[in-house]
């Protein structure tokens, strides 16, 4: 009798926690460049909320900015996940299958409003998110003012 025993590779995500901790580093650098002197400190609930809107805007192609596909705002995200305070969000999408710390920074830098979102100095939390696919790469970076 022939035993046959198949074995299947386990499923794999990306793990982006490099990638997302590189976010926060740099988010720092540019509020202390901003001339803000609180340090930037991670958030669960932000993360989370961040995380939920990734895994959205991944899924749902015609998402692009901070609404969600069911209408919710990031405040709306973050107060479901528990945060307690004022937020704000930045969200880049790149069209392959990762990003750069440093280019997803530049991306934003050059935007003023997003600039105006990092460079806010009573931003003093912040949760980031990374998600992607083959073709695309969705970074959400939620900034919060505790309450």
């Amino acid at each position: 009798m022939l035993a046959v025993s198949v074995v299947s590779a386990p499923a794999s995500a990306a793990d982006n926690n490099r990638l997302n901790g590189s976010v926060v580093q740099m988010v720092s650098i540019v509020q202390y460049k901003a001339g803000c002197r609180d340090k930037v400190t991670v958030s669960p609930a932000l993360r989370l909320a961040a995380q939920w809107h990734a895994v959205d805007v991944l899924n749902n192609r015609a998402l692009a900015g901070g609404i969600g596909s069911d209408g919710s705002t990031p405040q709306d995200r973050a107060n479901a996940a528990g945060y307690r305070g004022a937020v704000q969000e930045t969200v880049a999408i790149n069209p392959a299958l990762a990003i750069s710390g440093l280019e997803l920074i530049r991306k934003w830098y050059h935007d003023p409003v997003d600039l105006a979102v990092m460079q806010n100095c009573a931003n003093t939390e912040v949760g980031v998110w990374s998600e992607n696919s083959l073709d695309r790469t969705v970074v959400v970076a939620v900034y919060g003012s505790p309450g």
